[in-house]
C-alpha cells in the first residue's frame, strides 16, 4: 500500500506538473531540460507512489484525468511557495551572499560585461557578483533573482520596483564605408522584428531596400553590422563602445522610440540589504550612462532633422 505521508521525489512532482500545464510530455520535457523519457518515467513513478493514473493515454496524447487537473493546480501552488521560501532564505543568509543580475542578452553582452569591474567596485569586492542572460518577464523568487535589467517592454507584475535609468534611441549603424548608401543590405532580428518600422515611423524615413538579412538574436544583427554585413537599427547604448571607436557609424543619427531600460527588483526587499543594492547599482547605472547622448549628425543630416516634416524626438 502506498504510504499517505511519505513525500514523492520532487524531480517527479515537477514533472507532472509540467506535463499538465503543458498537455505535452515533450513540451514539458524542454522546460525541464529533460528528455521525454525522463519526463515519463517521473510521471509513471509518481503514478506508482499515488496508486492511480493520472493520465488517459493514447498513441497521441496524454490526457489529465480530473483528479491530476486539481492535483497539478495545488503542486504549482506548492512548488511556488516552496521557491518563495528558497529565494527569502537566500536574501537574508548574510553579506556574503552573491547579488543575482539579470540583464537582456544584448546590453549584457555588448554594454555591461565591457563596464563590470566598474559595477563590481560599486557594489564592492566583498560581495560576489552573478550575471544571468535573460529577457521579458522576470521571476524574481522563482529563479532566485535579486535585480534585474530590462527595457520597459512588458507589463509589471504586481509587486515588483522598476526605475529607468537611460532612455532608447534607435537609429541605422554600419560600417563606415556602408554610410553613403543605407538601401544595401538591411539586418533583421527575431527578437526586435519591427525595428526597422519603427525607425522609419518614428524619423519619417522610406524603407526602399529589399534585400535582408535576418538574425534569431539582436546582438547577431549588430555583430553582423560590426563586419560590415549591412545595416543594423541599432539602439544608442548598444552600439556606444563602437560609435566611440569609429568601428560603426550613424548616418543618419538616433531618433527616441519612447522606450527605456529599467532596473527592477521585488519591491518587498526594497529598502532594506537588497534596497541597499539596488539603490547602489541604478545610481551606478545612471552615472555610467550620463553620456549616452546621440552624437551630433552630418551638417546636411543635421539640416533635414530640423525639417517642419520632421517628428519629435528626433536627435
Amino acid at each position: 500500500m502506498p504510504s499517505d505521508t511519505r513525500l514523492p521525489p520532487l524531480s517527479a512532482l515537477r514533472a507532472f506538473e509540467a506535463t499538465v500545464r503543458h498537455g505535452s510530455v515533450s513540451r514539458a520535457a524542454r522546460e525541464l531540460h529533460l528528455t521525454d523519457g525522463a519526463v515519463s518515467r517521473a510521471v509513471r513513478e509518481l503514478e506508482g507512489e499515488l496508486g492511480f493514473d493520472l493520465f488517459q493515454r493514447s498513441s497521441r496524447a496524454v490526457l489529465p484525468t480530473p483528479t491530476a487537473q486539481v492535483l497539478a493546480e495545488d503542486v504549482a501552488a506548492a512548488l511556488d511557495r516552496l521557491r518563495a521560501a528558497l529565494a527569502r532564505a537566500r536574501r537574508t543568509a548574510g553579506p556574503g551572499r552573491p547579488l543575482v543580475l539579470s540583464c537582456e542578452p544584448t546590453l549584457l553582452i555588448r554594454w555591461l560585461i565591457p563596464r563590470l569591474a566598474q559595477l563590481q567596485a560599486a557594489i564592492g569586492s566583498e560581495r560576489e557578483l552573478r550575471l544571468v542572460s535573460a529577457g521579458g518577464v522576470v521571476h524574481f523568487e522563482r529563479d532566485g533573482i535579486d535585480l534585474a535589467i530590462r527595457r520597459n517592454d512588458f507589463a509589471l507584475a504586481d509587486g515588483v520596483l522598476a526605475e529607468p535609468f537611460v532612455q532608447e534611441h534607435i537609429g541605422p549603424v554600419c560600417r563606415p564605408g556602408l554610410a553613403a548608401d543605407l538601401q544595401g543590405v538591411l539586418l533583421h532580428t527575431a527578437t526586435r522584428p519591427g525595428a526597422w518600422d519603427d525607425w522609419a515611423r518614428l524619423s519619417h524615413t522610406a524603407q526602399q531596400s529589399t534585400r535582408a538579412i535576418r538574425f534569431e538574436h539582436f546582438y547577431q544583427s549588430l555583430q553582423a553590422a560590426v563586419a560590415g554585413a549591412g545595416v543594423a537599427i541599432g539602439p544608442l547604448a548598444l552600439v556606444a563602445d563602437d560609435l566611440a571607436s569609429g568601428v560603426l557609424v550613424a548616418p543618419r543619427g538616433f531618433v527616441a522610440d519612447g522606450s527605456c531600460y529599467q532596473l527592477m527588483a521585488p519591491r518587498a526587499g526594497v529598502p532594506g540589504e537588497g534596497g541597499d543594492a539596488f539603490h547602489t547599482v541604478l545610481a551606478w547605472l545612471r552615472a555610467a550612462c550620463a553620456d549616452l547622448a546621440p552624437p551630433p549628425l552630418p551638417p546636411a543630416v543635421g539640416k533635414r532633422q530640423q525639417s517642419p516634416k520632421r517628428g519629435p524626438g528626433t536627435a
